[in-house]
């Protein structure tokens, strides 16, 4: 029989285009089937390739009736062996029956199909070691260091590669040859920096890398907490589930009119509602304004509404609009529960032994604890001042003045002259001066006399009215409503967790 060579090359490209849009994908599909059926399977399939080609190589002027000679199925078995995939070349007497480049083409078939079933898709989590770097980590995966410097410059102009730290999660898919256990491409990183924020490297369709930052959409909620407080408060409302941060926000809401070291007692209580902000996993990424927050210290209950008027001012009022924050602090300190080392008035002096008047109220404190101005309002000493130690005074208004001593140091930047807002460090507990021990000697002046900073009756901040006071009443009443059921059902839990 004579072979007719274009045609057999014709239906070469057919099969080799089959594959490719067939063959190819029914592969990678069964790579879930189990691995000795698998096998089978591609065994099956390699030898359908080459019968498949013989019969082509077998087709004359589209006639398929043609029978199969002695001589025909000894040219089949050359042309077997001559494309065994393991051959680096076909043997001679294959090469007379069958030409070069049809025998090449055959071979490409069955090395396509097992390319394909070669090449492996995998996906990992790669937890950042103490000392790992984002270059290491990739040269490591088998990327060179010039292609591994290459993706830190893509990432570096959306997030600062030195960054990351122990511990990071980094999501890689890479493709991989399973046969030679070799890297062929990485195409994909990302990782969480933290919640809400992600960053991508990946590839275009031009195998191109680029790197971009996605920020998930955040939903704010509304939550709330309220419970009995034993121990201290802030534990108490940790157990209730508040934030840090929010905790001390809460505190200083109040630190204008309650002392939290001699006011609180267990069996008192805190409410707060706050705005909350998840992603659409729910996830919590950040805790937002405070707009509620109460304590009921024995009969008494004080509770604040969060107010932002038109022009920006944010404060906290009572449900009548009355201004509660004082003019100063009581303690103007980061350490709440300071306690009371010598208090205003005629005491014996440690140091000069002999009565004096005491005409502050000094605060046991760990050296170093953040001093607060007790109000907003302009330095006019800062410097060491004899007995003082480091000594910083801050005129508030035409009514009022307060001082502190014994500083350790006077924070940067407090100098005479210099406008300071409430709450802003103005230096840290030490032991500077005439003193035993660290503490804050805090004084308070009124109208050019020093008088007891526990029993001042400080003028309030501004009271709302007119528009304002409408808005706010509203606002308190919208809230009201929602507070009696978020406490009623905050009650219920506490029940049945106790239970």
């Amino acid at each position: 029989m004579q072979f007719n060579k274009s045609t057999l090359d014709k239906y070469l490209k057919i099969a080799r285009e089959y594959i490719s849009r067939y063959i190819s994908p029914l592969l990678s599909a069964t790579k879930a089937i189990h691995p000795v059926v698998r096998n089978r399977m591609m065994n099956i399939a390699y030898a359908g390739i080459v019968a498949l080609a013989f019969v082509l190589s077998l087709i004359k002027n589209n006639d398929v009736s043609a029978s199969v000679s002695p001589k025909d199925k000894l040219d089949y078995l050359i042309l077997e062996s001559a494309i065994d995939y393991e051959s680096d070349s076909p043997s001679v007497q294959a090469a007379s029956v069958y030409p070069q480049s049809s025998i090449e083409n055959i071979r490409s078939l069955t090395e396509m199909v097992r390319y394909e079933d070669t090449i492996k898709t995998v996906e990992q989590d790669i937890v950042l070691q103490k000392g790992d770097t984002f270059i290491k980590l990739l040269t490591d995966l088998g990327l060179s260091y010039n292609q591994a410097h290459e993706l830190y410059l893509i990432l570096k102009p959306v997030y600062k590669p030195e960054s990351l730290r122990a511990g990071q999660v980094l999501h890689i898919t890479t493709k991989v040859d399973t046969q030679k256990d070799e890297l062929i491409s990485l195409d994909n990183i990302s990782f969480e920096p933290k919640v809400g924020q992600k960053f991508i490297i990946e590839k275009d369709e031009n195998e191109t890398y680029h790197a971009k930052a996605i920020k998930d959409e955040l939903i704010q909620e509304i939550k709330s907490a309220s419970g009995t407080i034993s121990g201290n408060l802030s534990t108490s409302m940790n157990n209730a589930g508040v934030p840090n941060k929010l905790v001390a926000e809460f505190i200083n809401i109040f630190a204008y009119s309650v002392d939290f070291r001699r006011d609180i007692k267990k069996g008192d209580r805190f409410e707060i509602i706050y705005e909350n902000y998840i992603t659409e996993e729910g996830k919590t990424v950040k805790s937002g304004n405070i707009l509620y927050a109460a304590l009921q210290l024995r009969k008494d209950k004080i509770a604040l509404y969060r107010f932002k008027d038109k022009k920006g001012n944010v404060d906290f009022f009572d449900e009548k609009g009355f201004a509660m924050k004082k003019t100063l602090y009581r303690k103007p300190l980061a350490f709440q529960a300071a306690r009371i080392s010598s208090p205003f008035g005629k005491r014996k002096h440690p140091i000069k032994k002999r009565w004096i008047i005491h005409w502050g109220v000094d605060y046991a404190a760990p050296r170093g604890t953040k001093i607060y101005a007790a109000g907003d309002g302009v330095v006019q000493v800062a410097k060491y001042n004899g007995g003082y130690g480091n000594y910083v005074k801050i005129r508030h208004n035409s009514e009022y003045s307060s001082a502190y001593g014994h500083m350790n140091k006077i924070a940067s930047g407090i100098r005479p002259g210099v406008r300071v807002k409430q709450g802003q460090v103005i230096g840290y507990v030490g032991s500077t001066g005439l003193s035993t021990g660290p503490h804050l000697h805090y004084e308070v002046v009124r109208n050019g006399k020093r008088v007891n900073p526990l029993t001042i009756k400080a003028a309030a901040g501004e009271n709302l009215s007119g528009k304002n006071l409408k808005t706010f009443k509203a606002n308190v009443a919208e809230l009201k409503n929602t507070y009696k059921t978020f406490f009623a059902q905050n009650d219920k839990k506490q029940k049945l967790a106790k239970k």
